[in-house]
C-alpha cells in the first residue's frame, strides 16, 4: 500500500468511528420508537403490521450493519493482534451455519457445511471475530447467488494453515476486479452500486484475517461461482500477543439476523414468519 493509500486509509479511521457514534445513537431512539409503535405482542395478531414491522426493522439492521462497518473502519489499517483463544473451529463454524441455514432457505439456497479437522482440533482465534467474518462471507454469498444455488462452507488443514472456505454457485467476479476485491473501499471506480455498499465488508474480513495472522484470498469464474478462503496459522494461544481492541459489534441484536440482513427479504424479519 502506497503513502496516497496509507492517507485515505488515516482519514476514514478518523471519520467513520465518529460518524458511526452519532448514527448509533439515533438508530437506538429509532429502534426504541418502533418497539414501542409495533410491540411484538400487537405484530402476533395483525399481519399488516407485522409487515410494515418488518420493513421497519429491515431497514433498521441494515443500517446498523453500515454504522458497525464505519466502527470497524481502524481493521483496514491496525495491524495489532487480537485476543485470540483456542477454539474448537469445528464447533465454532458449525454453530454459525446452523443459525444461517434457514436464513439461506428464505433465499431459495441449499446452505452446508463440511469439516475435515479431527475431533477437538483446537486453533487460536478471536471468536467473535472469526464469526464477524464468516457472516459476511455468508452475506455475499447470499447475495450474488440465484435462488436454486448452493453455499459450502468448508474446514480443512493444509500443512501449517487452517483453510476456511465459503464456495457459492453465484454470479462470480470478473477477473479485473479481483486484485483490488480486498481493498475495495480505495477505489471509488470499483465500488459497487447501491445497495451493494461502500465496499467495506472485504476489506474488514482481510483486517481481522491479518489480526490473526492470516490472510484472505478469493478465486472466482464469471457465471460459475465465487471461494473464498481465510488461511490461519494453525497454532495455540499461548505465545500470542493480547491486545484490548473492542468486539462487540451486535449491540444484543441477532447477530446472523444482523450481518445477513443486507442478502435477505423483508420476510426474515416477520414476528410471525407462518400461519
Amino acid at each position: 500500500m502506497d503513502e496516497k493509500d496509507q492517507e485515505r486509509l488515516r482519514l476514514l479511521l478518523e471519520l467513520f468511528p465518529n460518524a458511526a457514534a452519532q448514527l448509533r445513537g439515533a438508530l437506538s431512539n429509532i429502534e426504541f420508537a418502533v418497539s414501542r409503535i409495533v410491540p411484538p405482542e400487537a405484530r402476533d395478531f395483525n399481519r399488516e403490521m407485522d409487515r410494515n414491522a418488518a420493513l421497519l426493522y429491515q431497514s433498521y439492521y441494515r443500517l446498523l450493519r453500515l454504522v458497525n462497518n464505519f466502527s470497524d473502519a481502524p481493521y483496514l489499517l491496525d495491524d495489532k493482534p487480537l485476543d485470540l483463544v483456542d477454539r474448537d473451529l469445528t464447533v465454532l463454524v458449525g454453530d454459525v451455519c446452523r443459525k444461517a441455514e434457514a436464513m439461506a432457505e428464505l433465499r431459495g439456497l441449499h446452505l452446508e457445511f463440511e469439516s475435515q479437522l479431527s475431533e477437538g482440533h483446537l486453533v487460536a482465534v478471536h471468536p467473535e471475530g472469526i464469526e464477524r467474518l464468516l457472516l459476511n462471507l455468508l452475506s455475499n454469498a447470499f447475495k450474488f447467488t440465484p435462488a436454486g444455488g448452493s453455499v459450502r462452507v468448508g474446514l480443512q488443514k493444509v500443512g501449517e494453515r487452517i483453510l476456511l472456505t465459503v464456495t457459492d454457485t453465484g454470479c462470480g467476479i470478473s477477473e479485473e476486479l479481483l486484485p483490488t476485491l480486498f481493498d475495495r473501499c480505495l477505489h471509488t471506480e470499483r465500488r459497487d452500486p447501491a445497495p451493494h455498499g461502500l465496499g467495506l465488508g472485504l476489506p474488514i474480513c482481510q483486517g481481522i484475517a491479518r489480526a490473526h495472522g492470516g490472510q484472505m484470498m478469493a478465486v472466482s469464474t464469471p457465471g460459475k461461482g465465487t471461494q473464498m478462503t481465510l488461511s490461519l496459522p494453525d497454532r495455540r494461544s499461548d505465545h500470542l500477543v493480547i491486545s484490548d481492541l473492542p468486539f462487540d459489534y451486535a449491540g444484543g441484536f441477532d447477530r446472523v439476523l444482523l450481518e445477513l440482513s443486507d442478502a435477505l427479504p423483508m420476510e426474515a424479519f416477520l414476528q410471525r414468519r407462518t400461519d
